[in-house]
């Protein structure tokens, strides 16, 4: 049996900015207000992360719908041919909508775990996600929906190469034996 945690990161949408104001010809920075444009194409990020050894799956996708729930879900499939799949995820209207439901028939080795209402932290994809915009997504300018889909594959290429295994929840805290020690020799 396969755990996956799914969620999507999103919109991440694409936006130019005009070019930096060069100096006056007296050596000060001309003040120009930051203006920039935002296109009508929006680009959402559906990714999957297997605790058990940190790998993840992620797509890119135009819309955040039953069809593009249905295509990750579909990777996800194709990275894990072994076994059954558990899918850890909330409760989002294309991840439980008819046509989903419909799909998941045609392949029974997937099965949805439904996180309850305004517990989302429960998925480890929640965490996952800030080290993956850190990866492919921080201080970056996208101008095009492939630009962004290249610096999700680079850094899902790179992120994999250096998974290692997800637990939930804290590390154990050092022990401190010179205390016990200390404590126990008056």
């Amino acid at each position: 049996m396969t755990v996956i945690c799914a969620d999507e990161l999103g919109p991440v949408i694409p936006r130019t900015f005009p070019p930096a104001p060069a100096w006056s010809p007296d050596g000060h920075r001309i003040k120009a207000e930051l203006d920039y444009t935002r296109g009508p194409e929006k680009t959402w990020v559906h990714g999957g992360l297997r605790p058990s050894d940190g790998q993840a799956v992620t797509m890119t996708a135009p819309s955040r719908n039953s069809v593009f729930y249905q295509r990750f879900l579909q990777q996800v499939e194709d990275a894990n041919p072994h076994g059954e799949i558990w899918t850890v995820t909330d409760n989002l209207s294309s991840h439980n909508s008819l046509s989903t439901r419909t799909w998941l028939e045609d392949h029974p080795r997937i099965h949805h775990a439904f996180i309850s209402v305004g517990a989302r932290w429960l998925n480890l994809q929640e965490g996952w996600w800030r080290i993956f915009r850190k990866a492919a997504l921080a201080g970056r300018s996208f101008t095009t929906h492939d630009d962004i889909t290249y610096a999700t594959t680079l850094a899902i290429d790179q992120l994999n190469s250096r998974a290692t295994p997800r637990i939930w929840g804290r590390l154990a805290l050092p022990t401190r034996p010179r205390r016990h020690r200390f404590v126990y020799t008056l």
